[in-house]
């Protein structure tokens, strides 16, 4: 966790939010004993379900899957009536 003074987060504030951004906790200290005051996290964070191959082996295609259309399922989706 990242910690940053009052004064050092007015001057360095983009880098410090882009550092929330990227998932880590900011702490903002106040005085000469640096008390924590604020911590500066993301609104929101990156959810489970955007995390690429999460899915991976959960579902399965059967052999018909691969098979071509029938020509009257295919005019449909080509928009042919």
């Amino acid at each position: 966790m990242r910690s940053a003074t009052i004064f050092e987060a007015k001057t360095n504030l983009s880098k410090l939010i882009q550092r929330g951004l990227r998932g880590e906790e900011v702490l903002i200290t106040s005085g000469r004993a640096r008390k924590p005051v604020v911590r500066l996290v993301p609104v929101e964070r990156p959810s489970a379900s955007r995390r690429i191959g999460f899915l991976k082996g959960q579902g399965r295609f059967d052999e018909g899957f691969w098979e071509p259309l029938p020509e009257d399922e295919l005019r449909l989706w080509n928009g042919d009536d």
